[in-house]
């Protein structure tokens, strides 16, 4: 049985002594959690997180990480850079990241080959807009980002990586898909990978749903068939609310 993963994207949000706070409120709610609990932070705020979170069952991730190992990418950080100080996950490929500042399917690509070079955990986001859900081509673009997102991946780095499904939709808006049509929209990737790499690859890889999760809906979406736990956006801001995500049942 695949294991539920409740990851917090805290987007440009949180100063280092905000995440300290953060964490010592939430660390004792979530102590006894079988979910994998994750904080994706501000890279500012990642070298406190390391720190303040040993010792507990919360995992670090950075937002975004560069290909290349070095060089002039000025105001980038590589993936090195992240694994030298313990960062165990990144977010690659955030639908934000495409909108804003040009972020495309291959460059997810080179990022994610490079996240498991390094030994890093992706979490790689696909979704659609509301003009491609209301003109009946999400099914096309949800899986076609999902394809040339894992091109040239060995199926054992598949099984390791995390896919996001986020409707740009309901990113930040209030909107949330509705449970049946997130899982169906899962399901589509699921399909895609077995079509690509197998039953066991696309049944092993954790599905997770991102767009306006909170705790009054967080127990309906992840207890259905497909959807394994959440990359939660601005409800992973306040400890207490987080808590009730992660502990949904």
């Amino acid at each position: 049985m695949r294991k539920k993963v409740i990851a917090g994207n805290w987007k440009m949000n949180k100063l280092p002594n905000e995440a300290i706070d953060f964490i010592t409120e939430l660390a004792p709610l979530v102590k006894d959690s079988k979910n994998e609990v994750i904080i994706c932070v501000p890279y500012t705020d990642l070298f406190y997180s390391l720190l303040h979170t040993q010792d507990t069952n919360i995992k670090v991730g950075a937002q975004n990480m560069h290909f290349e190992e070095k060089g002039a990418y000025t105001g980038e950080v590589s993936g090195e850079m992240l694994k030298s100080i313990g960062v165990e996950y990144v977010i690659i490929g955030h639908s934000e990241r495409r909108a804003y500042y040009g972020e495309t399917d291959e460059t997810v690509n080179k990022k994610l080959k490079k996240a498991h070079a390094l030994g890093l955990k992706p979490i790689v986001c696909v979704g659609e807009s509301l003009e491609q859900r209301e003109d009946g081509s999400a099914k096309e673009v949800v899986t076609t980002q999902t394809k040339l997102a894992l091109e040239g991946l060995k199926k054992d780095e598949v099984e390791k990586t995390i896919i996001a499904y986020e409707p740009i939709w309901a990113i930040g808006t209030g909107k949330t898909a509705t449970k049946e049509d997130a899982n169906e929209t899962i399901k589509w990737i699921r399909e895609k990978i077995e079509e690509i790499y197998g039953k066991d690859v696309s049944e092993s890889v954790i599905i997770q749903y991102g767009g306006s999760v909170k705790s009054s809906n967080a127990k309906d979406l992840f207890e259905m068939s497909d959807i394994d736990g959440g990359l939660v956006g601005g409800a992973s801001l306040d400890a207490q609310e987080f808590a009730k995500i992660v502990n949904y049942k």
